[in-house]
């Protein structure tokens, strides 16, 4: 008993040194000037296409999947540019986990469709932002914190550790941050019914069994049906948002987008497949700044063959 208590212990504290060396680093790439961050960040995409790396590989299949009216030369530089604009966001995120929220927020020179949030806000009746892995979603929380207090719901990642950086991360005045599991939904739930407001990436594949399929870019993909549940217990009202990045390191424009009441619908095939027209939508905004390299459609409906087999 007391060798597993030490062994515990010493787990803790591995996953503690682990989380605060990485944040280390993260702070230290956070003070570089934004223009010579996205001058690293699309290097980096650069260098993940170069070493034909994964993310390269899986743009390349989504692209082929949900773009084929592309010749393959115009797939290929829109995975090319998807990848320079995925650097650009991991330079970004060193940024905004580790300086005051202030600071982010005064690289938004422009908001698009801000009344829809405040309508919505002033109903006292709770919103969903549903934001999509599109822009920059962490920007996008701290604003949408500065109009009023949001809870983020995330999946926990693998490692322990970096969980801890995720969580430090974000800790920014008045963001609350929901693990995507029962008593995280729950918490959703309540805090719907008080008039609050949550955050969810709505194109994040839930487990088998967790959602259904519907069309996505004409391609069956499996979606949560967790912002229906959550609309067919509330009276919320669902935006589409995200974070645009401006050419020329010139900042960021927030932009909303109405979602469509049928997400409420009680079948549940009609709400998911508003849901996925609704991040569709977004996504045609700004197709480079999608994250085309996150495998969308790893889970295939029955009797289907893998999407990625052979490809990935």
């Amino acid at each position: 008993m007391v060798e597993l208590a030490y062994t515990a212990r010493m787990k803790v504290m591995l996953e503690r040194a682990l989380a605060n060396a990485l944040f280390s680093v993260l702070w230290m790439a956070g003070r570089l000037p934004l223009r010579l961050q996205h001058l690293l960040g699309r290097g980096l995409g650069d260098l993940m296409r170069l070493l034909n790396g994964r993310e390269w590989r899986v743009a390349q299949r989504n692209l082929a999947l949900c773009a084929p009216e592309l010749s393959a030369d115009a797939r290929d530089e829109l995975a090319r540019e998807t990848l320079r604009e995925t650097g650009c966001l991991l330079l970004e995120t060193c940024r905004f986990w580790s300086r005051p929220l202030a600071d982010g927020l005064a690289l938004i020179r422009e908001v698009e469709n801000g009344d829809l949030l405040d309508h919505a806000l002033a109903q006292g009746k709770g919103v969903i932002v549903a934001a999509p892995h599109l822009g920059n979603w962490e920007l996008l929380s701290q604003y949408l914190a500065s109009k009023a207090p949001i809870s983020v719901v995330y999946r926990a990642p693998r490692q322990a550790f970096m969980e801890r950086v995720i969580q430090r991360g974000r800790r920014h005045p008045g963001v609350s941050q929901v693990r995507a599991e029962a008593a995280g939904v729950r918490s959703l739930f309540r805090t719907l019914l008080a008039g609050g407001m949550l955050g969810i990436l709505p194109d994040q594949q839930p487990k088998q069994g967790d959602g259904e399929f519907a069309p996505f870019f004409g391609i069956q993909a499996l979606t949560m049906s967790l912002v229906t549940r959550l609309l067919q217990r509330s009276d919320a009202t669902v935006v589409f948002a995200w974070a645009q990045r401006l050419p020329g390191s010139a900042g960021f424009k927030i932009v909303f987008l109405p979602g469509e009441e049928a997400m409420r619908d009680a079948d549940t095939h009609v709400a998911v497949a508003a849901l996925n027209r609704g991040v569709e939508s977004c996504v045609r905004r700004a197709m480079t700044q999608y994250q085309w390299g996150y495998k969308r459609f790893s889970i295939s409906p029955p009797g289907e063959p893998h999407r990625y087999n052979g490809h990935v």
